[in-house]
């Protein structure tokens, strides 16, 4: 009995929240960024099924669970759930918490399908479009979201690599901003060079900040303290006429403009690089790509000059259509 009484202590699965914390705990040591499949878990599948016992799921709510995200037409994100829905399972399977995963005979063409590579980017009269619809809607589409997007298509980092920089990163009387591996996703830290242009802005958020220690604070009680994962792709969709979560839809103000995501803004970036002539080795090392091969290997040279001057480029030629007045 008292063996009985530790190892129920020690194990306690009653819920599937239960069994994906003890999983997670797992991911946080092998993967780089657990937080996304808890953001997966978190959004598409805890609401369903979080609070019920793991041997009373079935397949029916794990296709409950892909039709709900396939209705808002998320593909990528259905196949992500599915995945992480077979692991999570495994796991339990695996503690002899459940004797059968409920998602074991699933396959992608259940969930969103096979992904198509992305190809979509903004064309200047796109950026200039959209940028006046942002303006013309502050009221609904923040100053620092606008700012953001702004930074991103100067920049060309990702999303995360600027939602949630701290302000120890960046020296702005020197122009530069340390990006440091642990917060890279490439695992490699590179010092990016600021324009007049960006710089100008943001010292704005340094303002708009309030003393945070970081450029985007969090602005609703969340236990991150910076901008939120979903923020401005839920600003940017909410443009188009789509809000996840709400029933009465908001109006579409983009018009017959194409829908883009944050993701694209990073595409777009290296398109008008290219555009403007900048050599493609020097391009990939302004978003912060590995150099492959051979050459990866023994070209340790970071092209600082070089990358600020096309950065300088590019910055020159979007100012004019990121209107940098309140």
């Amino acid at each position: 009995p008292l063996f009985a009484r530790q190892r129920e202590s020690q194990h306690n699965f009653n819920t599937m929240d239960d069994l994906f914390d003890d999983w997670h705990e797992g991911l946080k040591k092998r993967l780089k960024h657990p937080n996304i499949p808890a953001r997966i878990y978190r959004k598409e599948i805890a609401p369903s099924i979080g609070k019920a016992k793991p041997s009373d799921i079935n397949a029916r709510d794990i296709r409950a669970i892909l039709q709900n995200i396939m209705s808002t037409n998320r593909p990528a994100i259905a196949n992500d759930t599915l995945l992480y829905c077979k692991q999570l399972f495994n796991h339990g399977i695996k503690l002899d918490v459940i004797q059968l995963n409920p998602a074991s005979a699933f396959s992608t063409s259940d969930a969103g399908g096979v992904e198509k590579s992305k190809d979509r980017f903004l064309t200047l009269d796109e950026i200039k479009f959209f940028f006046n619809i942002c303006k013309e809607n502050n009221h609904s589409f923040a100053r620092e979201n606008y700012l953001a997007c702004g930074l991103l298509l100067c920049l060309g980092v990702r999303k995360a690599e600027l939602t949630e920089a701290s302000w120890t990163e960046f020296n702005l009387d020197n122009a530069i901003w340390s990006l440091p591996a642990e917060r890279s996703k490439s695992g490699v830290s590179i010092e990016i060079p600021l324009a007049v242009e960006v710089t100008k802005w943001l010292n704005e958020l340094k303002i708009r900040s309030c003393g945070s220690d970081y450029v985007f604070p969090n602005r609703r009680s969340s236990k991150k303290p910076y901008m939120g994962a979903d923020t401005l792709n839920r600003a940017i969709t909410k443009l188009f006429g789509h809000e996840a979560g709400k029933k009465k839809q908001p109006p579409n103000l983009m018009g017959d403009m194409p829908h883009f995501t944050v993701h694209d803004l990073r595409r777009t970036c290296r398109s008008q690089l290219a555009s403007l002539g900048v050599h493609g080795y020097i391009a990939e090392r302004c978003l912060n790509h590995k150099i492959r091969g051979i050459e990866g290997v023994y070209n340790r040279h970071d092209y600082l000059e070089e990358r600020r001057d096309a950065l300088n480029q590019l910055a020159s030629l979007l100012v004019s259509f990121i209107d940098t007045e309140n």
